[in-house]
């Protein structure tokens, strides 16, 4: 099972490439952020049951599923992986990490990874290298990767391995901890959340007026 963790900006991202858009159907899509909670309820007039964002769902997924789990750990840089994985064997000590790598290699370097990942035998891959990279090198290399569930995971490593500061949890809450992302590095997501967040709606927006058309000749 190859899952894609989806927010605002991976489903912008599928409406300008359709390559991209085509690849995420093959996956086990999950919905995080507000964004696509507005989107729901705009299209489908119904909410999400849950905020479902890595940072969240992934150690939830640790402390609750019920078996060990062999992990392997794939992308960011390796602070991050180190941090991170100190951090899921001091929480979730029933788990084994098998295996960690940076995000940061050479396209050839690419059957010898996935060689490594498979030799591993991992049960769940965590992917961090952010969207649309790392749903591209899951769904690219399934075939030679020998790993039953695969995750992307944005940036989880981060903020597991403390480099990235969470929201304080009200912000969280109401939805707002895009917000606090942004004050925090205004200049690598001003162009995600500023510029994004309005294309993003107005592609909404369009999307409904797209199904209105479609149904309106049915409904004379």
């Amino acid at each position: 099972m190859n899952i894609a963790i989806c927010n605002a900006h991976t489903l912008l991202t599928a409406f300008d490439d359709a390559e991209y858009a085509h690849l995420l159907q093959s996956m086990t899509l999950l919905n995080d952020g507000i964004g696509v909670n507005i989107a729901n309820n705009f299209l489908n007039g119904q909410s999400f049951p849950d905020n479902l964002n890595g940072t969240d769902f992934v150690p939830y997924m640790l402390k609750t599923i019920g078996v060990p789990l062999r992990i392997y750990l794939f992308g960011a840089h390796d602070a991050q992986l180190v941090g991170a994985a100190a951090t899921i064997r001091e929480r979730y000590p029933d788990h084994i990490i098998v295996g960690q790598r940076s995000g940061y290699f050479e396209a050839g370097e690419v059957p010898a990874i996935c060689r490594e990942i498979s030799e591993a035998k991992p049960d769940l891959l965590l992917v961090a290298m952010g969207n649309p990279r790392q749903e591209r090198f899951i769904m690219e290399h399934q075939d030679s990767l020998d790993v039953p569930v695969a995750i992307g995971v944005g940036a989880l490593f981060d903020f597991m391995s403390g480099s990235v500061a969470r929201a304080p949890r009200v912000l969280q809450v109401i939805g707002l901890e895009w917000l606090f992302r942004l004050t925090l590095e205004p200049r690598r997501l001003f162009r995600r959340y500023i510029i994004g967040i309005p294309r993003f709606l107005f592609a909404i927006f369009k999307l409904r007026l797209g199904r209105r058309g479609k149904a309106a000749p049915e409904s004379l």
